[in-house]
């Protein structure tokens, strides 16, 4: 009955009434890369956590009275490790790798958020009682559990499950600190992957695990060869098992998340879809309990462009925004929404130094923008945005190479480069996955303004760069670049401050403003 009389509401929220009430929340609910995303809610309140891989700080906490509204809140670490490859040192990088899926949980009122990497090996564990302000511990072990789910029973034990097609179910110390001793992993799914059919492409991971009147609901996502990302589903009555599996979603490419319910009883499911240059971006589907599974979509295996939530607000401020890099005491250098490409050398950047401006000092000399130390960068948003910056470049030194980019592995730049033969304004495209000079103009003033417009709508995925010698009058510069979102960065693109040096450290680059828009020039 209870089932029964949700399924009724549903219908009622979803029927004309709906529309004449308020405007309706549409999909995707985050038209930004928000990848991986594990969301819990605590009373009235959701927190969302995702994946920046590379990026530092990382694992980014979002908030939400409505699962569509978010707000950066806070960041689980600082940094994930300071080994070469995340430090671009000695030619190293860590691109595409970094922490990756996380899983986010509250129990006994502690904000656990769990991850794994690569670059280090080991699985990460953070908590704090405060998610919002910290502080973070921070404990990490071996092996690195790809994909898991941390999970805490209700008889007090704790668990994460992990793995690709094959998953396992392994036992933690009760204070998530270590594999429990005595134990070892076992195989509690032997292929996951099987009810999406036997033309295995991508083996079912990104498991998440919950428990919804007393059964065991675990959620993955596998790809068919030559089909789509796909919702799998198994459940059992026990954590270890025995687990039966179907298809709960196969619609648009929409894949990969878990399980949601509103203080009112309603019940979604938070997935991402892989969108092209823009990244992957979150969607949510509601969910109806039918025979004791969640049933997805609405109808029923369908992804719904419009849902029964709140409308959806601009993504400024709450994931991106502008920074006129004024600081009052007592407030952060940097607001939330900027990350640095790697772990940045803090010595090299000051928000003080000159107030008002953003100085990014060069402290070694660099092969290339992807190598380099200290970019600093924020998401871009769609369907469209663009991104201005104004820089003094008057403290250039011959070699040095400021301004304005949009960073993935085809990455475009436009800015300054210094020579002994004095300044030009130069547009770098990397659209061949090498950089290529296609313009440069002659520089005589120390003030210059760039501009970068990113259109996504319908994938058609193309940013323009833009220079002004007056902040007013805009003219283009080289030529348009094709985005492209490449697994080696395996993020999306994003606007990229950045100053360098080739030929000797010590110039510095003074950025007035960082200011973005969800419009284009008209």
């Amino acid at each position: 009955m209870k089932n029964y009389l949700l399924l009724l509401v549903g219908l009622t929220l979803w029927g004309p009434a709906a529309h004449a009430q308020a405007p309706l929340a549409h999909n995707p609910v985050v038209y930004a890369d928000v990848p991986d995303l594990s969301i819990i809610r605590v009373g009235k309140t959701y927190y969302m956590s995702s994946t920046t891989m590379h990026m530092s700080p990382g694992v980014p906490i979002m908030k939400s009275t409505d699962l569509v509204n978010w707000k950066l809140v806070s960041y689980a670490y600082d940094t994930l490790t300071n080994v070469d490859a995340m430090t671009l040192a000695n030619g190293k990088s860590t691109y595409g790798r970094g922490s990756w899926a996380s899983s986010l949980r509250y129990h006994q009122g502690t904000y656990y958020v769990s991850t794994f990497a690569q670059t280090s090996g080991r699985t990460h564990v953070y908590s704090t009682k405060n998610i919002e302000k910290g502080p973070w511990k921070a404990v990490s072990f071996r092996p690195s559990m790809h994909d898991h789910s941390l999970f805490f029973d209700d008889d007090g034990r704790v668990y994460m499950l992990f793995g690709a097609g094959k998953i396992q179910l392994a036992e933690l110390t009760a204070d998530v600190s270590a594999l429990k001793p005595g134990t070892s992993s076992q195989v509690i799914i032997e292929n996951a992957s099987a009810p999406a059919g036997p033309n295995l492409g991508l083996p079912a991971e990104g498991s998440q695990l919950f428990k919804v009147n007393g059964k065991y609901y675990l959620f993955n996502i596998t790809w068919p060869k030559g089909g789509m990302r796909t919702v799998v589903v198994h459940r059992a009555d026990k954590i270890t098992g025995p687990y039966e599996g179907r298809v709960a979603l196969q619609d648009l490419g929409v894949a990969q998340g878990g399980l949601i319910d509103t203080p009112d009883g309603r019940w979604y499911s938070y997935l991402f879809r892989d969108y092209g240059a823009v990244g992957r971006i979150p969607y949510l589907v509601p969910v109806q309990w039918e025979g004791g599974w969640p049933v997805l979509g609405s109808p029923a295996g369908k992804v719904p462009e419009m849902l029964p939530l709140p409308a959806n607000k601009s993504l400024i401020p709450g994931v991106v925004a502008s920074d006129e890099f004024t600081r009052r005491k007592g407030e952060p250098a940097l607001p939330l929404v900027w990350q640095w490409n790697h772990n940045p050398d803090n010595q090299r950047w000051s928000v003080t130094k000159r107030p008002g401006y953003l100085r990014l000092t060069t402290g070694r000399v660099d092969t290339s923008f992807v190598m380099a130390r200290n970019t600093l960068t924020q998401r871009t948003i769609g369907p469209v945005c663009a991104g201005t910056t104004a820089l003094d470049v008057a403290h250039l030194q011959a070699g040095d190479f400021a301004g304005l980019g949009v960073l993935q592995r085809r990455y475009g730049l436009v800015g300054v480069q210094a020579s002994k033969g004095g300044k030009a304004i130069v547009m770098v495209s990397a659209e061949s996955e090498k950089p290529v000079e296609l313009q440069r103009l002659p520089l005589t003033q120390d003030k210059v303004y760039f501009k970068i417009e990113c259109d996504f709508r319908d994938r058609k995925d193309v940013a323009t760069f833009f220079y002004s010698l007056d902040g007013k009058a805009w003219q283009p510069v080289g030529k348009p670049l094709k985005m492209a979102y490449t697994l080696p960065h395996f993020m999306g693109y994003r606007f990229a401050l950045f100053n360098y040096a080739t030929q000797a450290a010590g110039g510095y680059a003074d950025f007035d403003y960082f200011r973005i828009t969800d419009k284009l020039t008209k």
